[in-house]
């Protein structure tokens, strides 16, 4: 790596090592010490995470997404990696500022992920529940039914793009929680020590944790369902919104960090609930890494490239299509096979194509 890159990657980790510490810090200050603190000091510290979750998180997106295209060798040979790219920026842009700021609510990215990944819409359902007290005094009726409208419009936008799409429509163009990350820092990762192979145990421990975290959200999913519909339930609704933080804090948000810092960007997506949705609607949208366009020559670069540690290259020798549960679909196995063999389509882009009378690469 020459010394400009060099100098890149040192920026790039010094913004991730900023990123990680900033939602340490601020996530402790708002579901630990907020609750406790002075009014005054509560609407700062809330006030200061809407403003880090928009625009400083935002601000990150775009300056590391044109470090991370210049560290790993511009857009001309990272296609796939671009587009992906300038999908989390457009998506942090509409998420993170306009929406925002059109709509008047700075927490909208509350309401960007569907079920089953979290209950939050759902709560605000519930006029009993802690969210909606909470959030009834600052956004009213008119704020709340605009949240709960936005919720419906990204889940259809979430449903019906991956059905054309494939998994990649949200995991690597719009997922502005772990998503994201794991594409605008990727050359940073891991924080500590050198990347090595991901171990078939260990791939056997995040096919577990995957069916284990989707049985859970799907748990917390019914259970607030049932609440909204007016169906009893036992169990007290803000003990169960509790242990969903705990499980968002603790199971997601300080593990997917602990995985940049030591292991990998793309960890969580092993068993992020909604990602698991997504990659079974993948299946049925024909989502595939086509891998016969001309003649595999065995380089591994495919392997190498893959943030899933999908072994493509068996797939490959042979001419087969790769159809993994777990795969996010962001291309880096496209862009960096040097005899262009593979791509990725699903149905829906193979018609396209066929219409078109273009090359393969129609992806979005």
């Amino acid at each position: 790596m020459d010394n400009s890159k060099g100098k890149e990657l040192k920026i790039l980790k010094a913004i991730l090592w900023i990123y990680i510490s900033l939602c340490i810090i601020i996530a402790g200050l708002n579901y630990g010490y907020a609750s406790h603190a002075p009014k005054s000091t509560a609407k700062f510290i809330a006030w200061f995470w809407h403003f880090y979750e928009n625009w400083i998180k935002t601000l990150f997106i775009i300056i590391c997404s044109f470090l991370t295209l210049r560290i790993v060798g511009g857009s001309k040979i990272n296609t796939m990696r671009k587009r992906n790219l300038i999908g989390f920026i457009i998506s942090a842009m509409v998420v993170h500022i306009v929406g925002p700021l059109f709509l008047k609510n700075s927490e909208l990215y509350f309401f960007t992920m569907p079920l089953p990944w979290t209950t939050t819409p759902l709560q605000l359902l519930d006029t009993t529940s802690n969210f909606y007290a909470s959030r009834f005094p600052v956004w009213g009726l008119t704020g709340i039914t605009t949240a709960l409208a936005f919720y419906i419009i990204m889940c259809i936008l979430v449903l019906l793009g991956t059905l054309l799409f494939g998994r990649r429509w949200q995991c690597s163009t719009l997922c502005l929680f772990n998503g994201f990350a794991s594409e605008v820092f990727a050359p940073a990762f891991p924080l500590v020590g050198k990347a090595s192979e991901v171990k078939p145990k260990t791939l056997k421990i995040f096919s577990i944790l995957r069916w284990i975290f989707l049985f859970v959200s799907i748990l917390f999913s019914l259970y607030w369902i049932m609440i909204s519909l007016g169906i009893s339930v036992p169990g007290d609704s803000n003990i169960i919104s509790k242990m969903e933080n705990y499980k968002y804090l603790v199971g997601e948000l300080l593990m997917a960090m602990f995985f940049w810092v030591a292991f990998m960007g793309r960890g969580y997506c092993h068993y992020c609930p909604l990602g698991t949705v997504l990659g079974l609607m993948g299946k049925a949208a024909g989502q595939k890494i086509t891998t016969d366009n001309t003649k595999c020559a065995q380089c591994s670069k495919c392997n190498s490239a893959c943030p899933m540690a999908i072994d493509i290259r068996k797939k490959a020798e042979n001419g087969e299509e790769v159809k993994e549960l777990r795969c996010v679909g962001c291309g880096h196995c496209v862009d960096a096979c040097p005899t262009k063999t593979l791509s990725y389509s699903t149905r829906y882009l193979d018609r396209k194509q066929r219409k078109q009378g273009t090359s393969k690469d129609v992806s979005i």
